[in-house]
């Protein structure tokens, strides 16, 4: 294993820490798990557990200087260190407690590589900061945005930090929205993915630091190397500053969705 990840470039640990990942979470699905409970309806699971262990055993050993930040496991490795993993081992866990495939394993390293595995369809999302592919069976492909499925996921899930100003749950009920797009709530950042990949022309979602976040910062790398359009709900650049977040396939689908959530202005004092 060490000999295999000596020469492997970033984006390759990237792909690899999210394949192992899936292999865990597709292996234990439709057991009976015990659940983590993380307060404010929140929990883990089994599930979740084993498969962040098995994603920081491939970067632990492919890059060993480096720190890693997991969804639960927190911080760990070297904290001072100039690199940083983000890990999201099981975004979806309540689709997937619940019985319900639609699930991501997210590695980003900060500012750099990242993939987006899909444990079911075996899709893994794939970015190493500049080019942006996915791979299936072996087989890369590039990635390629398009608003034509007309299909916009919007995160439902608290916290809501613009309320009332914005809420996503407003978007769906807007006349426009309704009459150019077709909604849809997977509650997994899955959906990011899905934008670079053409499947969906959009994602929104409320939430702060977002692009610091271990459940998003893969996907926002995938899709920003794919050349989606990435903003807060505010139409600005995201950051630890930010609010929420807009992607879009193309620049003419986020000009339609700023306009219904709201100008600039409307969000600055907020």
């Amino acid at each position: 294993m060490i000999n295999s990840y000596a020469s492997t470039d970033d984006a390759e640990v990237a792909i690899a820490a999210a394949h192992a990942g899936a292999a865990v979470v597709r292996n234990m699905y439709g057991q009976q798990l015990s659940r983590i409970d993380k307060g404010a309806g929140d929990f883990a699971t089994a599930s979740d557990m084993e498969a962040e262990r098995t994603i920081l055993g491939v970067i632990r050993v492919a890059r060993p200087h480096d720190g890693v930040l997991g969804e639960e496991g927190g911080q760990q490795g070297a904290v001072a260190a100039v690199r940083q993993w983000l890990v999201d081992p099981l975004c979806g866990t309540l689709n997937y407690a619940v019985g319900n495939m639609l699930v991501a394993v997210n590695v980003a390293l900060r500012n750099g590589a990242a993939a987006v595995a899909d444990p079911f369809s075996g899709e893994v999302f794939c970015t190493d900061g500049e080019a942006a592919w996915v791979r299936h069976r072996g087989v890369d492909a590039e990635l390629a945005p398009t608003p034509a499925t007309r299909l916009v996921d919007v995160n439902l899930d608290p916290p809501f930090p613009s309320a009332p100003g914005f809420r996503a749950v407003d978007l769906l009920a807007h006349p426009r929205f309704v009459e150019r797009f077709r909604p849809r709530v997977v509650s997994t950042t899955l959906a990011l993915a899905w934008v670079a990949a053409g499947k969906r022309a959009a994602y929104v979602t409320d939430g702060v630091g977002l692009s610091e976040s271990v459940h998003f910062a893969a996907g926002i790398a995938v899709c920003r190397a794919a050349g989606c359009v990435v903003t807060g709900i505010d139409g600005g650049p995201i950051g630890q500053a930010g609010r929420g977040l807009v992607v879009a396939a193309d620049a003419e689908t986020h000009e339609l969705l700023m306009s219904m959530i709201g100008s600039r202005r409307k969000f600055g004092g907020s």
